[in-house]
């Protein structure tokens, strides 16, 4: 069972203030080099642009061609000319692990560094029963919220840790993706659970949802922990409500609240570019046994009981983002 938000956090998190860290805090990006999951459309396609403009090479790392590169052409196509920036189609699949393999391998064969990964990508699975799975019979969302998202980052880390040791401390990154959904159903003082996570005990979408969020921020709190020695900042995130494609397959009820309640898709950008860039967040600074970051770029308490679960038994913790990392070591062995 999930203890729920605070009417505080709530609050904070659906009607934040407004942005401080925007476009223009951001540096010139020329000569670094960059992975955006999912930006072919949405909030991901947001930091793109942003990137592009700041003279970076980002790569558009999509399932669809076609969806990417009409992404390249609308990004491009409102970009000032004076920009030197680059932007790749990386095709990349995070539903079927083969697929994930082949990305993270092409991207290997081709670039000598990565500045930063965004793990953008997610999917908000339809209502349907029994649920979608994805090629290696993984429930849809955890399969692809995590398991995919975490075989690719594994895959790039030794690339990351080579780029930390070239750049300025603190500028290599990596940034999680979860979202509200980790206060509503993170399983109390664990966040994830993993004695239910192939679902023989069914669950409702919305709550398959929520816990493969909350994997998401699990990741990004352990990878923090795991490589800090490696120069990596690690940073988990809530994008905030955005005005996206992610509910396209939920219904016509549920769409229009989600529109009415939501935000410009470059608000959750800004989060994203906060967690990229911001000096605020530092390896020595990050606590996020006790906070994580929130719309439109700020740091923010977790859940009380969630601190917990980042702790090990010896802290007098539950161990549950270890856990659930160790349950996706398991997952992934064979395509290491």
């Amino acid at each position: 069972m999930a203890p729920g938000p605070s009417f505080k956090s709530f609050w904070t998190n659906f009607f934040p203030p407004s942005p401080h860290f925007t476009e223009k805090d951001v540096p010139d990006l020329k000569g670094k080099v960059y992975i955006v999951t999912g930006s072919n459309t949405g909030i991901g396609k947001e930091v793109a642009r942003i990137l592009y403009r700041k003279n970076a090479k980002v790569y558009i790392a999509a399932r669809s061609e076609e969806k990417a590169k009409r992404a390249i052409e609308s990004i491009k196509a409102t970009a000032p000319g004076s920009t030197t920036g680059e932007l790749i189609f990386l095709l990349l699949d995070l539903a079927n692990l083969f697929s994930v393999q082949a990305a993270a391998h092409q991207f290997l064969a081709q670039e000598q560094k990565l500045n930063v990964l965004f793990n953008n990508a997610g999917i908000m699975v339809p209502p349907v029963e029994p649920p979608l799975k994805t090629a290696q019979d993984y429930e849809l969302s955890i399969g692809v919220n995590c398991v995919g998202t975490f075989l690719f980052t594994k895959l790039l880390t030794p690339l990351l840790v080579s780029t930390a040791k070239l750049e300025p401390a603190d500028t290599v990154r990596v940034v999680w993706l979860s979202s509200f959904g980790l206060e509503i159903s993170g399983h109390e003082n664990v966040g994830v659970s993993v004695d239910n996570l192939d679902y023989h005990i069914p669950k409702p979408a919305n709550d398959r949802y929520g816990v493969s969020k909350s994997g998401v921020w699990a990741l990004g709190v352990e990878y923090a922990r795991r490589h800090k020695a490696d120069g990596i900042v690690s940073v988990p995130i809530n994008p905030g409500n955005l005005q996206t494609e992610l509910p396209r397959d939920q219904g016509a009820v549920l769409k229009l609240v989600a529109w009415l309640m939501c935000y410009p898709a470059v608000n959750g950008a800004y989060t994203q570019l906060y967690a990229a860039f911001s000096p605020e967040i530092t390896i020595e600074k990050a606590n996020w046994s006790e906070n994580w970051v929130i719309p439109w770029g700020r740091l923010h308490p977790l859940r009380p009981d969630l601190p917990q679960a980042t702790k090990l038994a010896s802290e007098g913790g539950t161990e549950g983002t270890s856990k659930f990392w160790d349950w996706n070591e398991e997952q992934i062995k064979q395509y290491l």
